[in-house]
């Protein structure tokens, strides 16, 4: 059963990332937008703060998510660790979602993490911005939670213990992203989507 972000299983490796297809499950049932968490508050909440806000939409559901394959990897204590999910782009998102509550459900705490995504936006990010932007980045700025931002906006998101990227986007727009990414990282980088673009965007051979 795979743990992370900091178990054994989870290396570095100068050579870079290395990924094996991961077989296949079944998708997981639709959750809700996740909301602002605390250690002291239950999750999931409603998104946002305010009771005049209406229902955040729902997420989809994706048709597969691949498990997460740990790279190999050597000691560099300057890099974080990287553990990467090999999904199709458009079961990256929910790959993500799935990796932030094992995330929290293994002892991280919400402030600790980042999720950046590419192509489509988050469901949390879009609702939350529908109420602008002033609002949206003080959520950001107050560093109490999970935050979710399109990679687009990296420069003026703050870096966190431990990233998640959703890799939905061109290869384009994703080999731009990643390395950004892992620049935002201080102990690990979750990243899922195609594993090939991602070997590459990383700059690993396959």
């Amino acid at each position: 059963m795979p743990l992370f972000p900091e178990e054994p299983q989870i290396h570095e490796s100068a050579q870079g990332p290395r990924v094996t297809p991961a077989t296949g499950r079944t998708a997981s049932t639709p959750r809700p937008v996740p909301g602002p968490r605390s250690m002291a508050t239950p999750r999931p909440g409603s998104p946002g703060p305010g009771p005049a806000r209406p229902a955040p939409p729902a997420q989809r559901t994706s048709p597969a998510a691949g498990k997460p394959q740990a790279s190999p990897a050597a000691e560099n204590r300057s890099q974080p660790k990287i553990q990467l999910i090999p999904v199709a782009a458009d079961a990256a998102l929910d790959a993500a979602d799935e990796a932030v509550d094992l995330l929290l459900d293994t002892g991280r705490a919400p402030a600790d993490v980042l999720v950046l995504t590419t192509g489509e936006a988050h469901p949390w990010a879009a609702h939350e911005l529908s109420f602008g932007e002033a609002a949206y980045w003080a959520q950001h700025d107050a560093a109490d939670d999970v935050f979710y931002a399109d990679a687009a906006a990296l420069e003026r998101v703050a870096p966190r213990p431990v990233v998640v990227v959703a890799l939905g986007g061109g290869a384009e727009s994703d080999a731009v992203a990643l390395p950004a990414a892992l620049a935002k990282a201080g102990a690990l980088l979750i990243v899922c989507g195609d594993a090939q673009r991602i070997n590459a965007a990383l700059g690993a051979a396959v």
